[in-house]
């Protein structure tokens, strides 16, 4: 099904002349960051790469993140009530894809990492991470496929060297980047603009 934009300019809004097509309800946001989530499994470190992950509250802060149910990494956070977020840098892409293809029933992928503790057990972080989050388990929402896990973040940690002005610099960080549903890496582009700043000629 095709459905058709007319081109118009009303309001000084730019308008083009497009046509949309039906792709399906099985649609992803991208790009959406790559992570790494930390928990305990079997008594040692575990760790699951993540793509389904978002802020979901200011104060206090909170992050979400989406697991299939059939992964060892829900059993992990759901009894520890821990987990970490780790966000990897482009140079980790090989042990990152890695810890997507196997089971932590099977396999010890923390001997991939240099792992500290912070505040919380049983929420080993990446060392080799950039950024790195430690997260309080608050609230488990359970979905047909997977388990929405929601954490408040007890603690962040960021490498000196991405800093730029003393605040976390997006391109010292550079982040891996997962789009689907191709399935394919990226990382960061070029410098747009100032968000909520950009956008504040059209409130005149």
């Amino acid at each position: 099904m095709m459905a058709q934009n007319t081109a118009q300019k009303t309001n000084g809004m730019r308008r083009y002349e497009t046509e949309k097509k039906a792709i399906g309800k099985n649609v992803f946001i991208c790009p959406m960051p790559v992570t790494i989530v930390g928990t305990c499994l079997n008594n040692r470190p575990n760790f699951l790469t993540v793509g389904w992950v978002t802020r979901a509250n200011v104060n206090p802060p909170m992050i979400a993140i989406g697991i299939n149910k059939s992964n060892a990494s829900a059993d992990g956070i759901t009894m520890h009530k821990t987990f970490s977020v780790n966000f990897p840098g482009t140079d980790l892409i090989e042990e990152t894809d890695y810890c997507g293809l196997v089971s932590g029933k099977y396999k010890d992928k923390s001997r991939l990492f240099d792992i500290f503790y912070g505040e919380l057990k049983n929420a080993p972080m990446i060392q080799n991470c950039p950024i790195t989050l430690e997260c309080q388990l608050t609230e488990t929402i359970d979905l047909p496929t997977n388990y929405l896990f929601i954490g408040e973040i007890k603690g962040a940690y960021a490498n000196e060297n991405c800093f730029t002005g003393g605040k976390p610099d997006v391109t010292e960080i550079n982040p891996l980047l997962l789009s689907m549903p191709d399935n394919s890496y990226w990382q960061v582009g070029e410098f747009l603009g100032r968000a909520c700043k950009i956008g504040r000629s059209l409130k005149a």
